[in-house]
């Protein structure tokens, strides 16, 4: 079953198209990795899913139906490269904000922030103010409030930067526990090891191209960085 399907998307910005005729489709439960190279269009792809802008032609379903409606984004979660926290909130002040919008409050509320912040191995800081963490530290918090709602479909940027190989491995078993768990998880990164290791299939663009489409791990017989590299500079 398709959950996300990206058909024919354009994009145009600064009078320079960014995106040309974008398409692929992500299963239900697994983990797509999207790559890239600098400049390549990822960024504006995942704005067009999230409907932060619109594309100029193409269509896009989320969970069937067209583009992310309200019923929709009941069942996405969704982790931005750049974490925009509020600093002067602790983290589990952060998450119960955020859960609000889900309708969580109460012992419901409580019990959820308190598996999350083990889940993300912040059991023991939840009273500390989001200021006094480094970019790794928030990192982890941002992945927790993206998974507050339990969605079915979860959107991660760049989710591993600024982690060393310990926290990448915790993340990871993470992502994988959450796909068992049916989540379907879009994976930004152009960390090509983590890809390597928990991803099901993969997409490259490359300059608004897609240049690789649903690509199955297993049919790669060498090594993703070549792999990568070699459709890269034939492109």
């Amino acid at each position: 079953m398709k959950i996300l399907e990206v058909k024919k998307i354009e994009k145009t910005l600064a009078k320079k198209k960014v995106l040309h005729w974008i398409n692929f489709s992500v299963q239900a439960g697994e983990i797509y990795g999207f790559l890239w190279p600098n400049g390549a269009g990822k960024t504006t792809t995942m704005k067009c899913i999230m409907w932060l802008i619109e594309p100029e032609s193409g269509e896009i379903h989320v969970f069937g139906e067209k583009w992310l409606t309200l019923e929709a984004k009941k069942k996405v979660g969704f982790m931005p490269e750049n974490t925009y926290l509020y600093k002067h909130l602790t983290w589990k002040e952060f998450l119960d904000f955020n859960g609000k919008f889900f309708w969580l409050e109460g012992s419901k509320l409580d019990k959820k922030v308190r598996e999350l912040l083990k889940r993300v191995w912040l059991e023991h800081d939840g009273s500390k103010r989001l200021s006094e963490y480094s970019k790794w530290m928030l990192q982890r918090i941002w992945l927790a409030q993206s998974i507050i709602n339990e969605p079915k479909l979860l959107f991660l940027d760049e989710p591993m930067s600024g982690l060393d190989p310990i926290w990448r491995k915790m993340v990871k078993d993470l992502l994988v526990s959450l796909r068992n768990e049916w989540t379907t998880i879009f994976f930004n990164t152009h960390i090509l090891a983590d890809v390597e290791s928990i991803c099901d299939r993969i997409s490259i663009i490359h300059k608004g191209h897609m240049i690789v489409e649903n690509k199955d791990m297993k049919s790669i017989k060498w090594s993703l960085e070549d792999f990568f590299i070699e459709k890269v500079t034939s492109a």
